[in-house]
């Protein structure tokens, strides 16, 4: 104990030495923290929204742009798709489930999505008020936009035309909120939920000249994209080769295109790391040279200390101490600076409408942090205490007649 409480004074005698190796072992270990926390999350949030879809159908371009503007809702769609060959794509004794989805609206820069009840289904969504729409422009608010709105059951809202805010308003087809749905951590959260007869009657409304116009129209609706479920796995051999040879539509694969796209966020995490081990190496050069200047500067103390009977592995202790002193405060200012930089990431991302990330997660794999920060300053504690353990007594002693 009187160790412990000793090293804890000669650190505080050094306040700028070891508050910069305090500083560096803190920002290495937060950046490890921050990639642990994202890359956890982001992989949890793809696993989660793309959870039951096996093929999303759409328009011909970018089979990612596809994933991305119809599983997470990230990106702009390439398109609409005829009514009728998605309808005929539903017969198809290959689809076990068809999800349409409609977009291009908006409401404060969350998409407006007409669908049917099948989507929230597939995802488990429960209502905290009100009900599901039962009829053409009725809406279900997901968690984040009725926080952000403070629209309950019952309101009434006008969406704007386009993806994003700014767009035309809509005010003569006003929305009723009908239900509010239960935070899922989930895409839902950040959706306005309607049917997809809602987008039909309120563009056809909008630019039909007459009866005549809304009739053809009809005959001609179109979705934007359709979430496909296989009713067995053979039929992902054949499914998208039909879809992409035989229609004018286009399929994409999910799980293929997300492996991509991690791939290359993997690259952006691996820089990171590099980074922070970069900074984990210059504190634990930082860590040596200071313990090793301490055993110079300290050698009449450590002569006292041998005086008053310590032994050379206590003395040798003292400085593995210090070490150990400045890996617990690295660790705890480490984790939280991590966890940190990704509450501040979150807020970034949710106010663009975009991935939710949390600070007040823990995941299992940081448990290696502290665990790393004591073993960088052990190990550069090792050899300066192997240089205390070995000085003589006389020559301690010597040292401290001769400073």
């Amino acid at each position: 104990m009187r160790t412990i409480v000793l090293s804890w004074r000669y650190l505080l005698s050094q306040p700028l030495a070891a508050g910069l190796n305090l500083l560096l072992l803190a920002l290495g270990l937060a950046a490890m923290t921050f990639v642990l926390l994202t890359r956890a999350q982001i992989d949890r949030a793809f696993e989660r929204d793309l959870a039951g879809i096996d093929a999303v159908v759409g328009a011909k371009g970018s089979p990612m742009q596809l994933i991305l503007a119809g599983v997470f809702h990230l990106d702009v769609p390439p398109g609409n798709i005829p009514l009728q060959e998605v309808q005929a794509l539903a017969r198809d004794a290959r689809v076990a489930r068809l999800i349409p989805l409609s977009l291009g609206d908006s409401y404060q820069g969350f998409r407006i999505v007409g669908t049917t009840a099948d989507y929230p289904a597939h995802y488990r969504a429960l209502l905290t008020e009100g009900r599901l729409w039962s009829q053409p422009m009725e809406a279900v608010l997901g968690a984040q936009v009725a926080q952000a709105s403070g629209l309950r059951a019952g309101a009434r809202f006008a969406g704007n035309h386009g993806l994003g805010a700014g767009g035309e308003v809509h005010t003569a087809m006003p929305y009723r909120v009908s239900g509010v749905l239960a935070p899922c951590a989930c895409v839902l959260d950040r959706l306005v939920l309607t049917a997809t007869e809602s987008v039909w009657q309120l563009h056809e409304d909008g630019e039909a000249q007459d009866e005549e116009d809304r009739q053809a129209m009809a005959q001609e609706r179109e979705i934007t994209l359709a979430l496909i479920q296989y009713r067995s796995p053979l039929a992902a051999v054949t499914f998208p080769r039909y879809v992409n040879s035989e229609t004018s539509m286009q399929a994409a694969a999910p799980a293929l295109e997300i492996t991509r796209l991690l791939r290359m966020v993997g690259v952006g995490t691996d820089v990171l790391r590099g980074f922070a081990a970069v900074l984990l190496l210059t504190a634990s050069l930082s860590v040596f040279i200071a313990l090793w200047n301490a055993v110079r500067e300290r050698r009449a103390d450590l002569a006292m200390l041998r005086m008053l009977g310590a032994s050379p592995a206590r003395v040798a202790g003292l400085l593995v101490c210090e070490a150990v002193w400045l890996a617990v405060l690295a660790s705890v200012l480490g984790l939280a600076a991590g966890h940190l930089l990704t509450g501040l990431l979150g807020f970034f991302l949710q106010a663009e409408k975009s991935l939710y990330l949390t600070a007040w997660l823990w995941v299992d794999e940081e448990v290696w942090v502290p665990v790393l920060a004591l073993a960088v300053a052990v190990l550069a504690a090792l050899l300066p205490a192997w240089s205390a353990y070995r000085v003589e007594v006389g020559q301690l002693l010597n040292a401290r007649k001769n400073p």
